[in-house]
């Protein structure tokens, strides 16, 4: 049996799905690759093994890149450019990124939890009263928060999605464990 491979653009989308399989009680049996960067997916793609199943999660902002590359790997026609048709080949976009749609799905609240089980609760604290953060919702100022400290942003999505219960997971998450767990 060939297994599927899920294709993410970094390390926190790969702890994040793997905790969303978890959290699901999916029988994940995929290689769940980190492509460290999206524009290493072109590449990826094209030196495949066309009989792997490939499945991928993306950023919108990301979609025209990912479409080249899924052309390029011969997994989209020219010309198809919808996220229904991406999505058919197996590739799901998050809305804004994947700690947008964690932040959404879980809650200010439930991400603050996540925060002060880290031990960085205090450190949000600090980083709320900064000028330039005053003025940002707390959903914003959660988004930009999880970006900077190294290391702080590859357990961040892992963290609120182990927290979230089954039917709260983010539909790109969702999308792309179906997907994979049917090719299994």
């Amino acid at each position: 049996m060939v297994l599927p491979v899920v294709l993410v653009e970094g390390e926190s989308d790969r702890l994040a799905l793997l905790a969303a399989a978890r959290v699901r009680g999916d029988d994940l049996r995929a290689d769940v690759v980190s492509l460290g960067g999206i524009t290493n997916l072109r590449s990826w793609l094209e030196r495949r093994d066309p009989v792997v199943p490939v499945r991928g999660l993306y950023d919108a902002a990301e979609m025209r890149y990912v479409i080249g590359a899924l052309i390029a790997g011969g997994l989209l026609a020219e010309g198809e450019t919808d996220p229904a048709v991406i999505a058919r080949a197996g590739f799901f976009g998050c809305e804004r990124d994947l700690e947008d749609e964690v932040i959404r799905a879980a809650g200010p609240e439930l991400v603050l939890e996540t925060l002060a089980a880290r031990g960085e609760l205090a450190l949000f604290r600090v980083f709320q009263g900064q000028p330039a953060q005053r003025v940002r919702s707390v959903e914003a100022q959660l988004h930009r928060f999880a970006g900077t400290a190294s290391g702080r942003k590859a357990h961040f999505a892992a963290d609120v999605v182990a927290a979230l219960p089954p039917d709260r997971i983010p539909d790109p998450l969702v999308a792309v464990l179906d997907a994979a767990v049917s090719q299994a």
